[in-house]
Order: structure tokens, then sequence, then C-alpha cells
């Protein structure tokens, strides 16, 4: 479950990917580029390659996390893939258990299964999704969720239980199987707080909740209990981040996501716009303060300053591992950061 640090990375080093889909792309450009990505990274030593789950974003092509990961599976060969996360009270837990069991019959010892309580959309969208309106119950049952999740991955619901001759195939029921750990994501204290307690590994949301990120952590830390999975805590923090051969053209890139963000909380999803438009575009003061502030939390540039920005929050945070994502508008964007990274690390 622990990753290795490589060349000269202080910590570990992961990608999570959305998929981005940029105007003037398709959702097959997309996955390509998905693919291209994490045979890339393989290559060059990072550790994991997660997709994350986001419904009804035009900007995205992640919406079914273990069909990616399927694909992605028949493709790599060593680096471990997982979800980042899946929505958990989106589906039931007896499908997750089912998919994932699938992925890691297909991978084994591979499959990292990393899980959320947010609906990874707005409430419309997590209503279809879940055919209720009662969205706040489903965060609060998350516990509850999580744990016949954790049942049917090791078939050992009590007998009486009204699923105990319920199986989740491929599973252990068919004979010894391993099962995909589980990672608990968060942007708050609530998820931090039941991974340290339930002693699992914790990835926090660091691009998008940074002012969230100490407390959380802190929370997580003092609220771990040694478990059968880990003997002291890890942390992993979600890092945006973009490198390019000029400081110039990060800035161009970095842009359109950011322009993205803002049309996306202001309630205009639509596909990651191009440079140029980003460029172009006429930004009000109260949307010039949003974009300010969202790309300060973007380490970008060259190698060298993306390299000093990453170390210095692995120093500010001391996370156990850097989960790198860069959402802009650009496929070739994104592979060629994730190799100048590589380079700027050492790494093989």
């Amino acid at each position: 479950m622990r990753g290795e640090a490589r060349g000269s990375a202080p910590v570990p080093l992961s990608v999570l990917d959305l998929a981005n889909v940029g105007a003037g792309h398709t959702s097959r450009d997309a996955l390509r580029a998905t693919v291209e990505t994490a045979r890339l990274v393989e290559r060059r030593g990072f550790t994991r390659y997660w997709i994350a789950e986001h419904h009804s974003m035009p900007g995205v092509a992640s919406s079914s996390p273990a069909v990616v990961l399927a694909h992605l599976a028949a493709r790599t060969d060593r680096i471990r893939l997982g979800s980042g996360g899946v929505m958990l009270p989106n589906h039931a837990p007896l499908v997750i258990a089912e998919q994932f069991g699938t992925l890691e019959a297909l991978a084994p010892g591979r499959i990292d299964l990393g899980l959320g309580r947010a609906p990874g959309t707005d409430g419309a969208t997590a209503a279809a999704l879940r055919r209720t309106s009662r969205l706040q119950e489903g965060a609060e049952e998350f516990p509850q969720q999580l744990a016949e999740l954790t049942r049917f991955l090791d078939d050992d619901f009590p007998d009486g239980h009204r699923y105990s001759r319920i199986h989740a195939v491929p599973g252990p029921v068919q004979g010894e199987a391993a099962r995909p750990p589980l990672w608990l994501l968060g942007s708050s204290g609530f998820s931090a707080e039941l991974a340290g307690r339930l002693g699992l590994p914790f990835a926090f949301a660091h691009h998008f909740s940074a002012r969230n990120t100490l407390p959380a952590l802190e929370l997580y830390r003092e609220s771990f209990q040694p478990s059968a999975v880990l003997d002291e805590p890890y942390a992993l923090i979600g890092a945006a981040a973009l490198a390019a051969d000029d400081e110039a053209e990060a800035r161009r890139q970095v842009l359109t996501g950011a322009l993205a963000m803002l049309r996306l909380r202001t309630g205009r999803p639509g596909l990651v716009p191009a440079p140029e438009e980003a460029e172009a575009y006429s930004f009000s003061a109260a949307e010039r303060d949003f974009v300010d502030s969202w790309l300060a939390n973007v380490t970008h540039g060259t190698p060298d300053a993306v390299r000093d920005g990453l170390d210095a929050l692995v120093k500010r945070t001391g996370a156990d591992e850097l989960m790198l994502t860069a959402n802009v508008h650009t496929p070739s964007a994104r592979v060629r950061s994730y190799e100048l990274v590589a380079d700027a690390y050492d790494l093989p």
C-alpha cells in the first residue's frame, strides 16, 4: 500500500486523472490521453494512477472509474490503478464490491479502492444517480455504507444478517482471493477522522480545498488507531501542478483550467476552454479574484519551479505521498507535464 519515493523525490509521486475534455477535442481524445499518460508515468516510476468520478460535467470524461480502470489495466503492467474516488453514496455497496473484485482479479495486487461521500456533481444530478432527493442522508450514512462494502469484500456478514447469503463475485466465496485496499478520500474533517479511527490510509483533496489541508491532516493523525492495514498514519494529498518548457506556456495552460472551474462554480459548465479563449476572456473584478485565488493553489511553471513548489508543499504538510493532477485544456500538455516532473526528480 505504501509507495516508494524514487529518484530525488521527497515522497512517492502519483497521478489523479479526470480525463479532461477540451474545446476542439472529444472524449475519445481525452481517454486516449489518459492511456498515454498512464503508460508514461508507469515507465517513469510513479506509484499509482487514479481516476476520479464526476457526472454531468462536459469537461470531464471520467464518469465511470471502474470502466476506465479496466481499460488501463489491460494497457499497463505494474503501476497501481485506483479510484480517486468512487463516490459511494451514488452506488449500492454490492455493485462496487463486484466491480472492484473484478478489477482485482484482472490486475492482481494493483488495484486501490478510494472512496468518497460527496456526489461528484450537482444536487440534481446526484438525485438522478441515487433516485432520491434525500441527498444529505446519503452522506450521513457513509460509515454504514462503508461497513457494508467492507463486509461484501471480505464475505463475512454474520449469520442471521439479511445479506449473509449474498456473495460479491469475484470474491472470497470462490476461493482464496485478495481484495483491493480501501482508502478514504475527503476535503474536510469528516473522512479524515473516520479514516483515522478505522486505521485506513487517507487522501485529502488539497488541490481544491487547500484551506482545510492542515486541519484535516492533523485530525487524521490525532484520530489514527493502528489496524491490520496500517500501523501508523499514511496521508496522501492531491496537488494541482503543471510543468511546461517555459513559464508562459504553463500559465497559458493553467488559466484554461481556472476559467473552466469559474464557469462550473457559477453554473455554466462546459468543455475546458482553449488557451486562446482563456487569454481573451474579459474577467470581472470578482471573477479575477476567483481565478487568482484558484491559481495560487496550482503549482506551475518550469520544471525546477514545480519541483521547488512540490518540495515546499511536502515540507509544509508532512504528506506521505503526492498525487498530482493537471486539469487543463490540452492533452499533450498534461502528458508533457508529467514527463518534465519525472525529469526534475531524476525518475528512471
